[in-house]
């Protein structure tokens, strides 16, 4: 069972956003409306409601989802100097020829097609939209021994990975567990240009991160951040800019300890299909909404 549901990134034009993931990404918008206080409560965030919102699917109909919230920019927030979900990956069919694409798009290319020596399964790219939103673009050639990776059924397809940045690697891995029902994947330490780059540090420069799975489906990546990183700044009782919240099924929901925010309660939409829902807040303050499965 693929866990992953939905990522919600918080953006300052949803207008602009919506054009811009229709034109760049084949997205297509499922659902439209305001945040309810009810679900902004849910999230702990009660000034989110009356946000407007857009729930975007991907071109080969596949029932995961980027959701938009539009909120006023928080100064000064910056892509990946902070803890919290930093990164959405999403599985493509041509790397190459989605970077041809983002060549003469408003999405900033950080990272240009690149094959990982030793890991032919995989060839990503990545790039950075105008609200700070971190997007990994990874073409698939092949399962990992250790898991099984989806193919992209349209030129941009569904989101597979969502990366957390985490101040404790290991107590935020060992919390998702707990908490949220999955298993360990794998650690690493490996040269990771993004983190570098963020934090001026030696590229060459060894970063530590982990995977969280379910069976053989791997779809978090936790990062080890420096330092330097910080709380995500934001609003008071609003969303935190860019990758707000990360969404997951889970099969056996009523098997989930909590603490929620609020209690579980059923919600209707694309998302949430008229199925029981609670959200819980991480070791550094980061949002996880399970639906149940």
């Amino acid at each position: 069972m693929k866990l992953l549901r939905a990522a919600t990134v918080t953006v300052a034009d949803l207008s602009r956003t919506i054009s811009n993931y229709e034109t760049y990404f084949d997205y297509t918008v499922v659902e439209r409306g305001e945040i309810s206080p009810e679900l902004a409560e849910s999230w702990g965030t009660p000034k989110s409601a009356g946000c407007p919102y857009a729930v975007m699917q991907p071109a080969s109909g596949a029932d995961i989802f980027l959701r938009f919230v539009e909120q006023a920019p928080v100064e000064g927030f910056k892509a990946l100097r902070s803890y919290g979900w930093n990164a959405i990956e999403i599985c493509v069919q041509d790397v190459i020829a989605v970077n041809e694409r983002m060549l003469d798009s408003p999405f900033e290319i950080i990272g240009p097609p690149n094959k990982i020596p030793g890991l032919d399964a995989i060839h990503p790219m990545q790039v950075k939209g105008p609200d700070e939103e971190i997007v990994y673009l990874t073409q698939i050639n092949d399962d990992l021994p250790e898991y099984n990776l989806p193919r992209a059924g349209s030129l941009i397809d569904k989101l597979f990975i969502l990366v957390m940045g985490s101040s404790d690697m290991e107590a935020s891995a060992k919390w998702m567990q707990e908490k949220c029902g999955l298993a360990f994947g794998r650690e690493m330490d490996i040269p990771y240009t993004m983190i570098a780059k963020a934090y001026g540090t030696p590229l060459d420069e060894l970063h530590r991160i982990c995977t969280l799975i379910h069976d053989k489906d791997v779809f978090l990546e936790l990062d080890q951040y420096p330092d330097a990183a910080t709380p995500r700044p934001n609003h008071e009782d609003m969303l935190v800019p860019g990758c707000a919240i990360g969404t997951l099924w889970h099969p056996d929901f009523d098997s989930l300890p909590g603490p929620w925010l609020t209690a579980p309660t059923v919600r209707e939409g694309a998302i949430y299909k008229g199925k029981r829902v609670g959200v819980l807040k991480d070791l550094d303050g980061t949002l996880i909404e399970m639906v149940e499965g």
